[in-house]
C-alpha cells in the first residue's frame, strides 16, 4: 500500500512497531491472489512484484527469498486415536489442483524474508520508514492527524492527512479509537496454536498411495481435519515448515486452559499418523497461542482513517483467503487515491471490505459445522473452489463483471444458491447437501468439480475450461489465448 501510494504521488510515512525480519504467519497464496499481484504490478509499474506471482518466476528471480511450492489444496480426514489409511474410493481425502505444473504454481511466502523484501521496496519507492516505534497518542484537527510516540534514542512525531491501518486484527486504530467489534453471525469460538519447524516428514513418504495423484500432497496447503478443528502444514524450500492448529468450541477452550506445549502434546497423542509426520520435527521458536482468532470491526473507515482488510477483520486460515482479501483492499484503495481521495467514496470500500469478510466467515463457519463428516465437508469446499476458479478465469478473460464480489457473493444465480447451501451444512444429510451443492455450482463450475468419477482428486485440466466456456461467455479461441498468457501447457 505504501509503494502504491508513493507511485501515485503521495508522501508516505510507514511506521512499524517491530523490526524486520520478524516471525509472522499468513503464508499461503492462491491463483486469485497471484492474479491480483499481476494486476497491481501492471497498473502501477511494479516490475519487481510480478515475478512473485508464480513459483517458477519467483525461483528464477528471487531464489534468496524463502518460498514454498503450492500446487493446490490437500485435505486428509483424521480419526481420533486411529492411524490414517487411504480408503478404496478416497472418501477421507481431497486433492484440488490449482495449476498443472510447478512453473505456474502458487506459493507459500516465508514471511520474515518476504516482508523484509516488501519493506525495502517501500523505502526504495520513497516511503519515510520508521521501525521499533510505539505510538502513544493520536489527535485530530482540521488539518489531519498528529501522531506522537517513542523509539530507541528519541521521540516520534508525524502529521498526516490519512492514517491507513495495516496492523492486523484488534490492532492500532481498534485500540486507539476504541472501535466497536461486531463479530460474525453464527461463527464458532476459535483459537489457534502454531510455530515453524524443521525436520517435518513428507506425508506421501509415509503413505505411498499418491503416485497417480494430480500433485504431491505436500506441495500444497496440506490440511489435517479432525473433530473440532484442523491443522495446516505448509512447507518452504529453506527447510522450514509452518504448522499449526485452528480449533473450535470445546477444543478451543481446552487449548486456552492447557497452554501451548501441553495442548500440542495432547493433539499429537490423539493423531498417530500426524504424530509420525512430526516425529523428527524440531520447533525453531516457541509455540504461539492465539486465544481468539475471529474478529470483525463494525466500521473500517472514518474521518481521516482507513483499515486494510486484515485490520478490519480476520476469520480463519482455512481456504487461504487472507492474501486475497488484503490485495482486494489494496486494489480498491489504489483506485480511490487515483480518483482524488474523496471521503464519500470510502463508503463503497467499507461495504465491499466488510461484505467480503462476512461471506468468507459464512463459508468457513459452515465448513466447521461439518468438518468431521468427509462427504459434507467436501461438498462445502466445492462452493469455494467453484467460486474461486470461476472468479479467476473471468478476471483473466477481461470480464470481472461476471464475478461480482469475493466468492461470487453478488452473482445473480450462484450467490443465493450458495448461501442456501451454507445454511444447510450441518443440518441436512451429507448426501442431500452434496446434491444441493452440485446444483448450486452448475452455473459457475468451470473446473469439473462435484464429479464422483474423480474420487476426490481434481487436476487442473484445460479440457474442463473448454467444456464450460459458454458459462463464461467465451469462445474456444479466447480460452486458448487466456491459457497461453498464463503459461498453461496446452
Amino acid at each position: 500500500m505504501a509503494v502504491i501510494a508513493r507511485r501515485l504521488g503521495l508522501t508516505v510515512a510507514l511506521v512499524e512497531r517491530g523490526r524486520h525480519p520478524r516471525f509472522t504467519i499468513g503464508e499461503s497464496s492462491t491463483p486469485l491472489a497471484n492474479l491480483l499481484l499481476e494486476t497491481l504490478s501492471d497498473r502501477y509499474g511494479l516490475d519487481w512484484l510480478r515475478p512473485l506471482s508464480k513459483w517458477g518466476t519467483w525461483q528464477a528471480t528471487y531464489p534468496e527469498i524463502g518460498c514454498g511450492l503450492k500446487r493446490g489444496f490437500s485435505f486428509f480426514h483424521q480419526s481420533l486415536g486411529k492411524p490414517w489409511t487411504s480408503r478404496t474410493h478416497r472418501e477421507n481425502q481431497l486433492l484440488v489442483a490449482a495449476s498443472p505444473t510447478d512453473a505456474i504454481a502458487d506459493t507459500h511466502w516465508h514471511r520474515p524474508e518476504f516482508d523484509l523484501f516488501l519493506q525495502r521496496q517501500a523505502v526504495a519507492a520513497g516511503a519515510d520508514y520508521t521501525d521499533e516505534t510505539d505510538i502513544d497518542s493520536i489527535t485530530r484537527d482540521n488539518d489531519g492527524w498528529e501522531l506522537s510516540g517513542r523509539r530507541p534514542g528519541g521521540t516520534f512525531r508525524c502529521r498526516a492527512r490519512w492514517i491507513v491501518d495495516a496492523s492486523g486484527p484488534r490492532g492500532f486504530l481498534h485500540r486507539q479509537l476504541g472501535l466497536d467489534e461486531a463479530g460474525y453471525n453464527g461463527f464458532p469460538d476459535t483459537a489457534g496454536l502454531w510455530t515453524h519447524f524443521t525436520g517435518v516428514r513428507r506425508w506421501e513418504s509415509l503413505h505411498p498411495c499418491f503416485e497417480a495423484a494430480p500433485f504431491p500432497p505436500d506441495d500444497a496447503a496440506l490440511h489435517h481435519l479432525l473433530d473440532g478443528g484442523w491443522m495446516w502444514v505448509l512447507r518452504f524450500n529453506n527447510g522450514i515448515t509452518s504448522a499449526g492448529f485452528a480449533l473450535a468450541g470445546n477444543e478451543a477452550q481446552k487449548l486456552r486452559t492447557e497452554g501451548p506445549e501441553t495442548a500440542w502434546t495432547r493433539l499429537m497423542d490423539g493423531l498417530p499418523s500426524v504424530a509420525e509426520q512430526f516425529s523428527g520435527a524440531e520447533p525453531i521458536r516457541p509455540l504461539t497461542l492465539q486465544p481468539r482468532l475471529a474478529f470483525r470491526t463494525r466500521n473500517c473507515v472514518g474521518p481521516g482513517w482507513i483499515q486494510l482488510p486484515m485490520a478490519a477483520g480476520f476469520i480463519d486460515p482455512l481456504f487461504s483467503a487472507g492474501f486475497i482479501l488484503s490485495l482486494l483492499g489494496i486494489e480498491r484503495l489504489g483506485r480511490w487515491i487515483e480518483g482524488g481521495e474523496d471521503p464519500s467514496d470510502l463508503a463503497a470500500y467499507e461495504t465491499e471490505t466488510l461484505g467480503d469478510l462476512d461471506a468468507t466467515a459464512d463459508l468457513i463457519a459452515a465448513a466447521y459445522r461439518v468438518i468431521d463428516d468427509p462427504e459434507a465437508f467436501q461438498a462445502v469446499t466445492m462452493l469455494y473452489f467453484a467460486a474461486a476458479s470461476f472468479g479467476e478465469t473471468a478476471r483473466r478473460l477481461g470480464h470481472p463483471e461476471l464475478a461480482p464480489g469475493f466468492l461470487l457473493r453478488g452473482h445473480r444465480r450462484f450467490g443465493p444458491a450458495a448461501r442456501a447451501c451454507l445454511l444447510s451444512a450441518g443440518r441436512a444429510p451429507a448426501a442431500s447437501l452434496a446434491a444441493q451443492v452440485a446444483a448450486a455450482i452448475d452455473a459457475v463450475n468451470v473446473a469439473g468439480l462435484c464429479d464422483p468419477s474423480k474420487r476426490g482428486w481434481y487436476p487442473a485440466a484445460a479440457a474442463d475450461l473448454f467444456a464450460n466456456a459458454a458459462k463464461l461467455g467465451a469462445s474456444p479461441a479466447e480460452i486458448t489465448g487466456m491459457l497461453r498468457r498464463t503459461g498453461f501447457d496446452l
